[in-house]
């Protein structure tokens, strides 16, 4: 079995990480979209916010039912390795993104031997967004219903407006 595991803090999902995972769930068996607890970040949603809403995200975007939902903490490598997978699904952005991604996936490889780094590029439709632009954007009252899933969209009007 292939399993491919998408990390990422997920702070909230946005259309553009669930066109990442649509499509990797076409190259691997099981993908794994698994949440980061450990990161450098002041997230807005919980760990379990952020799990249930891409819980409910996979099924409104029609995402496929080999996409599952875990957090992890401590190493992506290690909990690959915990899950069996063979590869880190990372979706790039711009140019801009695949210096850091590329650096990462050879640090994951230095440490992990046997787990690789898929690159999947982004719709044109997704190329500008980011968690961090929609945080900001619905803060600021935005409609950002375009970019994420509709349980985001309330999710977030309830966090800044609620």
């Amino acid at each position: 079995m292939r399993i491919g595991v998408y990390a990422g803090t997920f702070d909230p999902i946005t259309n553009g990480h669930l066109d990442i995972a649509k499509r990797a769930a076409s190259l691997f068996d099981k993908v794994i979209i698994a949440v980061a607890e450990d990161n450098y970040k002041q997230p807005l949603f919980s760990i379990e916010e952020r799990c249930d809403l891409i819980r409910t995200a996979i099924v409104e975007k029609n995402c496929g039912d080999n996409v599952v939902v875990d957090a992890f903490s401590g190493l992506l490598v290690d909990y690959c390795a915990s899950q069996n997978a063979c590869s880190i699904i990372r979706g790039l952005r711009a140019i801009s993104d695949f210096d850091q991604e590329f650096q990462m996936a050879l640090l994951n490889r230095s440490l992990k031997q046997g787990i690789d780094t898929v690159f999947l590029m982004s719709g044109s439709r997704y190329l500008f967004i980011s968690s961090s632009i929609i945080r900001k954007s619905a803060m600021l009252g935005a409609n950002v219903d375009d970019l994420v899933p509709p349980c985001v969209s309330k999710a977030l009007q309830r966090k800044y407006h609620g």
